[in-house]
């Protein structure tokens, strides 16, 4: 009999190191697919953020440029502090001059530059306005 509860113990050791492989197998398994599955969704995310940002820049810019072009508010939003202040001044300068007529002569001129790029910001794809403006800087047309 105690050979018979050696053999038995044997296999019911036997059993259980064979369950612990497996065990051990399927969450290292489950391990890994929650990995990669977390991963994706970091990824996801990003994208969603990157694409929802750019997105919102671009429409806010275009249409800023198109409404108020000439105070340069969208050169502002696009982080284009110079040619903001320079469309800015342009536009003061014209209106204080509008007085003396000569002014008239230039009032326009911003006006025509923020219209200009408010169509150009629009019609552009949204990684190529993030690419273009964004991370390219380029600050004119």
């Amino acid at each position: 009999m105690s050979e018979e509860n050696n053999d038995l113990g044997d296999d019911l050791k036997k059993g259980a190191e064979d369950a612990a492989k497996k065990v051990t197998e399927k969450a290292g398994d489950f391990a890994e697919e929650a990995k990669e599955t977390a991963e994706e969704f970091v990824d996801g995310v990003k994208d969603t953020f990157n694409t929802t940002s750019k997105e919102n820049k671009k429409i806010l810019a275009g249409i800023l440029a198109i409404l108020l072009g000439s105070l340069g508010i969208h050169k502002f939003i696009l982080g284009y502090q110079k040619e903001g202040f320079i469309l800015l001044g342009i536009s003061l300068a014209a209106y204080v001059l509008s007085c003396l007529a000569i002014g008239l002569l230039f009032i326009w001129v911003p006006s025509l530059i923020g219209l200009i790029e408010g169509i150009i910001y629009l019609t552009k794809s949204d990684d190529e306005f993030y690419q273009t403006y964004q991370v390219g800087k380029k600050p004119w047309f």
